[in-house]
């Protein structure tokens, strides 16, 4: 995760351009890319490396930190003075216990670990936008294809493969879903959201895209998995009615 000065997360919501910043697993820790700078490799933190308290919204969360140049080469691609941080003990941040059992972790997600997308959900949105988008738009973790539009408002419990997945709680969207990932551009600062915002409100207020999941167990998934639905429920989405967005 990158901080700023005063070890607070940064997101694309601040610095458009991270999304052109790419991070590759290695057996030893990751490499960055990004367009115009040399890749950086960045080892796992050693066992003396300096440790710092980092905050992630409202959750204070110890953290290690990744290293002198991983700190320069990210504040040289944002422009700004950050440092890179690892998350060493991957139990220690929760998910809000109103959706989760107690003491279920998170890492440094903005609220849960896994986050699903439907290509037929963003199919019926992209009829009423004058300029259709693509899934990435929404940062998904897992993307499906094949139900009806916006039939996982009442999916409560699936599974993948082996991984059997809670369905808690659909995503209240921000304006990331305006950042064009290829670009780090804004092509159009109010779409998806105002669109979205015409059918997609619920009466907090919040514009919604997506379930958040929450695993039950460990295992493997992968591309052309079936998705089974194991549990239904009523919508979760409590939708304004015509009348409540008009008002709005």
């Amino acid at each position: 995760m990158v901080v700023d000065a005063a070890a607070r997360f940064l997101t694309q919501r601040e610095r458009h351009t991270m999304a052109l910043i790419e991070a590759h697993n290695t057996a030893t820790g990751i490499t960055l890319t990004t367009p115009g700078m040399e890749r950086i490799i960045i080892p796992f933190p050693a066992p003396d490396a300096e440790t710092l308290n980092v905050v992630v919204w409202r959750d204070t969360v110890g953290a290690v930190a990744a290293g002198i140049a991983a700190d320069a080469w990210i504040s040289a691609v944002l422009g700004l003075s950050c440092r890179l941080v690892y998350l060493a003990d991957t139990t220690s941040r929760k998910i809000d216990p109103a959706f989760a059992p107690a003491g279920q972790p998170v890492n440094f997600a903005d609220g849960f670990p896994v986050l699903l997308g439907s290509l037929t959900s963003l199919a019926d949105l992209n009829t009423r936008l004058a300029v259709p988008i693509p899934i990435g738009r929404f940062r998904p973790n897992i993307v499906v294809r094949g139900a009806a539009p916006w039939a996982e408002d009442c999916w409560r419990r699936i599974r993948i493969g082996n991984v059997f997945f809670r369905v808690v709680k659909p995503c209240d969207r921000c304006i990331v879903t305006t950042i064009d990932p290829e670009t780090g551009q804004r092509p159009d600062k109010t779409e998806p959201l105002r669109t979205l915002g015409t059918f997609r409100r619920d009466r907090r207020g919040g514009v919604m895209f997506g379930q958040n999941l929450i695993p039950e167990n460990a295992g493997r998934i992968a591309a052309g998995d079936c998705v089974e639905v194991l549990e239904h429920g009523p919508p979760n989405v409590m939708l304004m009615s015509v009348s409540e967005a008009e008002i709005d």
